[in-house]
């Protein structure tokens, strides 16, 4: 909106893609700010918290009156600040609304479902949902190759063309990199932040990779695929870390809130989304690291015991087997959050070698 009324009136700054970023994000920022402890306290009132699962660690047992689907509200402000600073007219930011408004709707649904139950295991099936998001993500995929146009071309890191064209294999390949990122998001919600910042730091790597792609001169510079308009949902990418870490306040150990499937699905999922859009797929592997190495210990936990009859790790994800190590919490967090920002700082520095 402010977009518009501003080109009306001819004030130019407010054209520029960094500018509405950096307003976007201050207007998540403050609203999560402003919003969050309301919900909290409505929350409480509601007893709207989070079931523990029997099998975590029993440390998780005084967290049972904690609070969740706080990213309804981180996305909510998210929504709102895109809405007052985006350029609605561009396609880009069209999918990137429909991704996060409605991943966001499926893990409330999941949120609504535990938190009736009191049973963290009696949400929507995991068969049940897996579908919905493939359907959400097929929706996604063939709303950019069919409506947008989008480029099918895959590319791979450090080479300079693309290496082949997918076609309508490409509507498959975007389909599951933001179902897979979606649920990689998922499973790395198990502690206080854990999620949050590195989905921090692959949001501002995300946004530089598609403000690059969308920019002719540096697009050209960097030899990266130059692709028209998709610059704009870094503006979106501002305003979810801007969201993100009004919510961190409230989120960081000990948690008052949880962010709940109606944040991480919808985060994961909008990673993804701008992994496509700036043609990182494979990029994201580092981006998104941690959420790479925590969806793996789940798959060499769950085969190995499948295969051998023995587990790998003491407990999976990951998270889990170093608390039954004895490891504080706080340490494996921040462990993580070391690792999740020398992994981005890596994955920018890739840009420059191709």
């Amino acid at each position: 909106m402010l977009y518009w009324f501003f080109r009306h009136m001819d004030v130019n700054l407010f054209q520029y893609i960094t500018v509405r970023a950096g307003f976007a994000f201050f207007i998540a920022f403050i609203l999560t700010i402003y919003i969050m402890p309301r919900f909290i306290a409505w929350a409480k009132r509601k007893k709207a918290s989070q079931p523990i699962n029997k099998f975590v660690p029993k440390a998780h047992l005084k967290k049972s009156d904690t609070p969740t689907m706080g990213g309804v509200v981180f996305i909510f402000a998210t929504v709102i600040a895109t809405l007052l600073s985006a350029n609605l007219s561009n396609p880009y930011t069209v999918g990137a609304l429909f991704c996060l408004v409605a991943f966001c709707a499926l893990g409330l649904s999941d949120d609504y479902g535990k938190i009736v139950s009191k049973n963290n295991l009696h949400g929507l099936k995991a068969r049940s949902k897996f579908a919905v998001q493939l359907v959400l993500g097929v929706a996604t995929a063939l709303f950019l190759f069919l409506y947008v146009g989008f480029d099918a071309h895959f590319y791979v890191p450090f080479v300079k063309f693309a290496i082949f064209d997918m076609g309508w294999g490409a509507v498959l390949f975007w389909a599951i990199v933001i179902v897979a990122a979606s649920n990689a998001v998922n499973l790395t919600d198990g502690l206080d932040g854990l999620a949050t910042v590195p989905s921090i730091f692959a949001l501002f790597s995300l946004g530089v990779i598609v403000y690059v792609t969308g920019n002719a001169v540096l697009s050209s510079y960097l030899l990266w695929p130059k692709i028209i308009g998709v610059g704009e949902v870094a503006v979106v990418a501002a305003a979810l870390a801007g969201a993100l870490i009004g919510f961190l306040w409230y989120n960081c150990n000990p948690a008052e809130v949880f962010m709940g499937d109606s944040g991480s699905l919808a985060v994961g999922a909008f990673l993804g989304y701008m992994a496509i859009l700036g043609k990182s797929e494979i990029l994201l592997l580092l981006i998104g690291l941690i959420f790479v190495i925590e969806t793996v210990s789940v798959i060499a936990q769950v085969g190995s015991y499948k295969l051998r009859g023995k587990r790998i790790f003491l407990m999976a994800p990951i998270h889990h087997h170093f608390e039954m190590k004895q490891w504080a919490e706080n340490k494996i967090i921040v462990r993580f959050w070391i690792i999740a920002f020398i992994a981005n700082l890596v994955a920018l520095i890739t840009l420059k070698i191709r």
